[in-house]
């Protein structure tokens, strides 16, 4: 096939099958390959495409902390593992290789899903390039889940943690994760202008993110820089509506940071957050973390992550009867397909009840073997 001048010199390029089919997909491959104005080298392997993509692609097409998540997977996990071998000789064979290989090293189903699903996204990149014939990604197995129950605190637990949380700076952070749900992110997100007290109730609109300092090659470099950024779908973007005392937790942690503002003077930058650093930045999300950790294991009750509030949240949002599509929408799940899959074991209690009100409704009784 003549792919015209480059670099002063006619350049033509041929394929070979081993069959007439084979030949011609080659052919039709290299016709795109000139259409989108890529010349392809059959020698490019995949780390070099895999970089250009998380360099050049990626970049303005997702969130920067997605940018992050994905340069990680393909850093330490798709490279070593078929950044060898040549992009357009990858085979399904090579890509379910991989996952065994990661599932015999110990990673759980879930963290090998989300590999499947970025070397799918790139493989895709290279298909529409006309790079491969196909998405080997797409076509290989892919992992089988269970969703984990997970940790939750108790109604007693969660009352332990709260009050050794007193006097806390991030006390009513605390309280609001205990009570909605929200993820680490979100609380440290949330907005004095989105707080509307006469309608008692809190909108949900960004998250905080610690954007990592690393690079496609070479190890995570140390530190990060701590980013406000706004939710990425319509359901996780939500409206909470407080009660009284919600409200006036929160008219406390206005006066609590009035004072810290006075105390830091001309060193405060107002970002307008509920919840700020001494000097009115965006609280790094990991020191947050260690934060919950000292007042869990201050309480007692050993070590507990942030996440587990949420979890926490949700299992007594359900014990107390809240019907599951409310719980889904304050929890900001994109589906109520998620909360079911996580939570749906917690709902046996609510079914029974039903039961029982239905059969007391319908005055059912046992049929009297003697009648008849």
């Amino acid at each position: 096939m003549d792919l015209g001048w480059v670099g002063g010199k006619r350049k033509r390029k041929y394929v070979t099958g081993s069959t007439q089919q084979e030949a011609l997909t080659k052919l039709r491959r290299v016709q795109r390959e000139v259409e989108v104005g890529v010349v392809v080298d059959d020698q490019v392997s995949v780390a070099d495409f895999l970089g250009r993509w998380v360099s050049s692609t990626l970049p303005g097409s997702v969130a920067s902390g997605t940018l992050d998540d994905y340069g990680d997977i393909v850093r330490l996990h798709l490279v070593p593992g078929l950044g060898s071998k040549r992009l357009a000789k990858l085979s399904v064979a090579d890509v379910d290789g991989l996952w065994a290989a990661k599932r015999e090293a110990g990673y759980k189903p879930n963290t090998v899903r989300i590999m499947r699903a970025v070397l799918r996204r790139a493989l895709g990149q290279a298909e529409r390039e006309g790079l491969v014939a196909r998405n080997v990604a797409a076509l290989s197995q892919a992992p089988r889940l269970s969703a984990p129950e997970g940790r939750a605190l108790s109604v007693e637990q969660a009352a332990a943690f709260l009050d050794a949380a007193r006097g806390d700076r991030l006390e009513v952070a605390f309280l609001l994760m205990l009570s909605y749900g929200l993820r680490r992110g979100e609380v440290l997100g949330l907005a004095w202008a989105d707080l509307d007290v006469e309608r008692r109730c809190l909108a949900v609109r960004q998250a905080v993110t610690l954007r990592k300092s690393t690079g496609l090659s070479g190890p995570a470099g140390g530190g990060g820089r701590v980013e406000l950024s706004e939710l990425k779908t319509r359901r996780s973007r939500r409206v909470l509506f407080l009660a009284e005392t919600m409200l006036e937790a929160l008219e406390d942690q206005r006066r609590r940071q009035a004072v810290l503002r006075e105390e830091a003077g001309g060193a405060w930058a107002e970002h307008g957050l509920v919840f700020a650093s001494s000097v009115g930045t965006p609280i790094d999300p990991d020191n947050f973390a260690k934060g919950f950790v000292r007042v869990a294991e201050r309480a007692g009750l050993g070590h507990w992550h942030p996440h587990e509030a949420r979890h926490s949240a949700a299992s007594a949002m359900l014990a107390q009867g809240i019907p599951l599509e409310v719980v889904s929408e304050i929890l900001g799940h994109s589906s109520i397909y998620i909360t079911k899959d996580v939570y749906g074991h917690l709902t046996e209690g609510m079914k029974r009840d039903a039961a029982e009100r239905m059969a007391a409704v319908l005055h059912i009784k046992p049929a009297d073997p003697k009648a008849g």
